[in-house]
């Protein structure tokens, strides 16, 4: 194969975004634009990829460097067109030889399959074009045959020209001598004074370079510039996500109320019942049951666990085969051994709870002491009574019984019962005399 490199535009300022995040942060799938883009590029084979930022965007920077290191930024300043922005890539691919592709940051759903067609010729520029529902101010793709003639503005089209529907998504790929050598050439002469990634054809063209469009589905190429784009970016997404899902045999009754992270992992015959919300990082094996309003970020789940109604799985929450979390419950960083339950309101937080262990209703784990966490363990078989607090770090030994309502600070060992609680005083007849004497008073107030 041959080698191949990225160019990823993010310069833009996105202000029609209207938002403080830069728009290439902006979440589809719980997962940046820019990460998609990356994502990309990496499962393309790219040995280099660099990410164009503008200086107005010092998160973009940051972000970039955090997954990529410093050699994969290059800086457009001032942003004067697209071809300008792929120029200031060149000295990050000094000594690359091999086909460079040019993708953009705020389109998230361009995946490597849609793109892989564009290297099918070594040499020469090919374009990625579309299908448009509406051409509207979409660039054009003028083609004789299997050859790229011409990209055309919308405001530069003749009649003829805009009744096409063929149009250009912006991605390109070229050799990256060809490539450089074009933008070398290219000028600022237009109403805009910008220097256009779109030229290189017409100068390919003259220099007798092979010049060629493949394409992809206008869904996959579309770019998001605002907000209501962002959502509709987000639709399509899920709608993959959720057609996924349901070809590998995941049950639910209603997708559309589903929604799923880039990263959802979920194994065949789990029921998904409505209204459920998978964030980053959620494993959940075959044959469980997630049930409504229930929130899953960052945990596993076995095989016949069941998890919810209205249950929160947060990041370290892992629960062995057969496990019920019940409504109302929160879990995080804990692990919950096969056949244990906390069926009903309840908090475990950094912990573990042994298999075939009970947590009763109203049960907290107080794994916070106001400086640091510390960790409760629940041994296998225990049994913990509704409305207890276990006061980390603590250890409730195997088969140990903790009775209703109780504080427990000190370990109870296995076998054992702890109560951690006041005694319980009656006094005969006191309800009767006070009730009597305050209907009394309240009779002679009238």
């Amino acid at each position: 194969m041959t080698r191949r490199a990225a160019i990823i535009l993010a310069a833009g300022q996105g202000t029609r975004m209207k938002s403080p995040l830069p728009k290439v942060l902006h979440p589809v799938g719980s997962r940046a634009m820019l990460d998609h883009a990356i994502d990309a590029a990496e499962a393309l084979g790219c040995e280099r990829i660099v990410v164009v930022v503008g200086n107005h965007s010092p998160e973009v920077r940051a972000h970039v460097v955090k997954r990529l290191g410093e050699g994969a930024i290059a800086v457009q300043d001032p942003p004067i067109g697209t071809g300008h922005a792929v120029r200031a890539a060149e000295a990050a691919l000094a000594g690359f030889e091999g086909q460079v592709v040019i993708t953009y940051g705020d389109v998230p759903l361009l995946k490597a399959h849609d793109i892989e067609p564009i290297f099918a010729s070594a040499d020469g520029v090919t374009v990625i074009g579309f299908e448009a529902r509406d051409p509207g101010a979409y660039g054009r793709l003028v083609m004789e045959g299997d050859t790229l003639a011409a990209i055309t503005e919308a405001k530069e089209a003749s009649a003829e020209v805009l009744a096409l529907t063929t149009c250009n998504s912006g991605v390109m790929a070229a050799p990256s001598a060809l490539l450089f050598d074009l933008l070398a050439r290219v000028t600022n002469d237009n109403a805009k004074g910008e220097y256009y990634l779109t030229d290189v054809v017409a100068l390919a063209r003259a220099q007798g370079a092979p010049t060629r469009a493949v394409m992809a589905s206008e869904d996959a190429v579309m770019g998001v510039n605002a907000q209501s784009e962002l959502a509709v970016a987000e639709a399509l997404f899920q709608k993959v996500q959720r057609e996924t899902f349901l070809a590998a045999g995941v049950t639910m009754a209603a997708p559309e109320t589903v929604h799923f992270s880039f990263d959802t992992e979920i194994g065949a015959g789990t029921v998904i019942e409505p209204f459920v919300v998978f964030g980053p990082g959620a494993k959940v094996a075959p044959r469980a049951r997630i049930r409504s309003f229930s929130h899953i970020e960052g945990a596993t789940v076995a095989t016949g666990a069941e998890v919810g109604p209205y249950a929160r799985l947060r990041p370290g929450a892992d629960l062995g085969e057969g496990v019920k979390v019940g409504n109302f419950v929160e879990v995080k960083n804990v692990r919950m051994d096969a056949g244990s339950k906390a069926n009903h309101l309840a908090y475990l937080g950094d912990g573990t709870v042994g298999a075939k262990a009970n947590i009763g209703a109203g049960t907290i784990f107080c794994n916070y002491d106001g400086f640091l966490k510390h960790r409760t363990t629940v041994g296998a078989g225990a049994f913990i009574g509704s409305n207890s607090a276990l006061v980390a770090p603590v250890t409730i030994g195997e088969g140990a019984m903790v009775g209703s309502g109780s504080v427990i600070t000190r370990d109870v060992g296995p076998g054992d019962l702890a109560l951690g609680r006041g005694d319980q005083l009656s006094k005969p007849g006191w309800a009767a005399r006070f009730m009597d004497t305050m209907r009394a008073k309240k009779a002679k107030g009238k």
